[in-house]
C-alpha cells in the first residue's frame, strides 16, 4: 500500500516561487510510488487562529479544518516546504499547523526551505525543527535548503543550474530518510496508539 504524504506551502504572496519547490517535491514523491497531496495554505484558507480543531465540539468545526483534520489522521508522513521571511518562519504556514496539535502525533516530518538568497531558507528550517517536535512528529535527519529559487527552479518546476543539481541530489537522502521513519512510525503506530 502506497504511503500517504501530504506536503505542506504556506506562502500567500502574489508572485510565489516556493510553489515550484512544492510542486517538484510533490511530483517526485509520487515518482517514488507515494499517495501524496500538496496542501497549500493559501488554497485551504484558514482563518487567523483563535480556536484550534480540539477546541471545538465535536461537528462544529469549520469545514476547512475538519476536513484538513481528516487528511492530517489519515497521513504517514509530512514534507514542510518552508520559506523564509525576516529571518523567520511563514506566517501562513505557521497559522495553517498552529490550528491542530493531536492530529500531527507520532508522524515523521521532513523539511524543505527555501529563499531567493544564497542560504537556501536555514534559518526557517532551523526554527521548523523544535516547531515541529515540539507537536510531536519526528523530524527526519536529512533536511534541503534551496537557494535563489526563481533561478534554481525554473516556471515548469524544472532544475536549473549548480542548484539544481545539487537539489536534484540531495533529494535522494532527503526521500529515502523520509519513508525510512515513515514505514517505522508506521508499523509502530499499528501496534500502539497515540496518546490523544
Amino acid at each position: 500500500m502506497a504511503h500517504r504524504i501530504l506536503v505542506f506551502y504556506g506562502s500567500y504572496r502574489e508572485a510565489r516561487m516556493g510553489i515550484r519547490l512544492a510542486r517538484w517535491l510533490t511530483a517526485r514523491l509520487a515518482e517514488r510510488g507515494c499517495d501524496v497531496e500538496l496542501v497549500d495554505a493559501r488554497e485551504v484558507g484558514l482563518p487567523m487562529l483563535d480556536k484550534r480543531y480540539m477546541d471545538y465540539a465535536p461537528g462544529e468545526a469549520p469545514a476547512a479544518v475538519e476536513e484538513l483534520a481528516a487528511k492530517l489522521r489519515a497521513a504517514d508522513g509530512f514534507v514542510f516546504v518552508a520559506g523564509e521571511y525576516n529571518w523567520g518562519m511563514q506566517p501562513g504556514l505557521k497559522n495553517l499547523t498552529d490550528h491542530f496539535f493531536h492530529e500531527w502525533f507520532w508522524r515523521p516530518a521532513a523539511i524543505a526551505s527555501y529563499s531567493g538568497g544564497r542560504l537556501g531558507g536555514a534559518r526557517s528550517n532551523s526554527m521548523w525543527h523544535p516547531t515541529l517536535t515540539e507537536m510531536g512528529m519526528v523530524v527526519v535527519p536529512s533536511t534541503l535548503t534551496v537557494p535563489q529559487i526563481g533561478k534554481t527552479l525554473d516556471a515548469d518546476d524544472v532544475p536549473q543550474g549548480d542548484d539544481g543539481a545539487a537539489l536534484e541530489r540531495g533529494f535522494e537522502r532527503f526521500a529515502a530518510d523520509l519513508l525510512w521513519w515513515v514505514e517505522a512510525a508506521k508499523a509502530r503506530r499499528e501496534l500502539v496508539s497515540p496518546p490523544f
